[in-house]
């Protein structure tokens, strides 16, 4: 939306700038258009000024520019919301990868507890080890 905006104020401008004399000569019998007399030829036209803009025109194009700015600053707030939640995301899945890993050593430790463990404390070994591994299917799905 900004383009066009542009456009109309060069348009405006280069308007304003060939107001004023236009100076039509002959020259090998084509025309030849310049800003200042080039001889004894030369025919003087008047170019008339663009016409002033309309003050209705004005406002309108104000106000679609003060909206498409509205657009734009919302649309740059959802991107960085959307960033931010996507790097939310990316620490959550690395704290799950540690927290799953960690559980996955503890439950490794209790089997290996449990395998060395004598008479008396082979059954409390093996619970653990058990709820070790009850633990990490919880969480840490396969």
């Amino acid at each position: 939306m900004r383009t066009p905006l542009f456009f109309l104020a060069l348009f405006l401008l280069s308007q304003s700038a060939t107001a004023g004399t236009i100076y039509k000569c002959l020259e090998g019998g084509k025309p030849h258009y310049s800003d200042h007399p080039c001889g004894k030829s030369a025919v003087a036209l008047k170019v008339e000024g663009p016409a002033s803009p309309d003050p209705e025109m004005l406002a309108r194009l104000e106000r679609e520019r003060s909206l498409v700015q509205g657009i734009e600053g919302e649309r740059a707030a959802r991107e960085e919301q959307e960033a931010r939640a996507a790097v939310r995301a990316q620490r959550a899945a690395a704290g799950l990868k540690r927290r799953c890993d960690k559980l996955r050593l503890q439950n490794r430790w209790a089997l290996e507890d449990s395998a060395r463990a004598g008479r008396d404390e082979v059954e409390k070994a093996r619970i653990k080890a058990r709820r070790q591994a009850e633990a990490l299917a919880l969480e840490c799905p396969p």
